[in-house]
């Protein structure tokens, strides 16, 4: 759908003194990043990585060796290009796709754009920003969203408030 890097996961800050970080996960788990080496570009490289038992993950790079240099990437979002990942099946997509597309109602009208995709436990959830800066969120179902595409998410004017 698109070219542009899949970020996969972020840092959140770092993990003892020996320079590991921790990481919140957006994918599959600490599993899905296991096979994967180089992140941003190539300029962190995983050594190793593994589970905390909250739903994150531990990891150590190449380039971080103490805990003042791993603070320093607290807020670092951890992207690899999209061609080093797996197909996806027909009903699977990244929320990174989503993320920036302009959002108009079934009728045509102009909404704003997607700035955020979220996932809480229930169901996943689009976050859209109005053109005054306001946003509201509306999960992503068949009812609420239709259809989108690589640059249009159409949003069933009922659920724009």
């Amino acid at each position: 759908m698109s070219d542009k890097p899949v970020t996969l996961a972020a840092v959140t800050g770092a993990h003892g003194v020996a320079g590991e970080v921790r990481l919140k996960l957006f994918g599959e788990g600490v599993d899905a990043l296991k096979p994967l080496r180089s992140f941003n570009g190539g300029t962190l490289t995983l050594l190793k990585i593994r589970g905390d038992n909250k739903g994150g993950a531990i990891a150590r790079f190449a380039e971080v060796t103490d805990r003042t240099s791993a603070e320093q990437l607290r807020g670092t979002a951890l992207s690899v290009s999209r061609e080093v990942l797996p197909d996806l099946a027909e009903d699977e997509f990244y929320f990174s796709d989503l993320v920036g597309l302009s959002v108009v109602t079934g009728r045509g009208d102009t909404v704003g754009r997607v700035c955020a995709v979220e996932n809480f436990g229930a169901t996943d959830i689009v976050e859209i920003e109005r053109p005054d800066g306001t946003t509201f969120m509306v999960p992503l179902t068949k009812q609420a969203v239709p259809t989108w595409d690589s640059e249009t998410l159409t949003v069933n004017a009922d659920f724009v408030d």
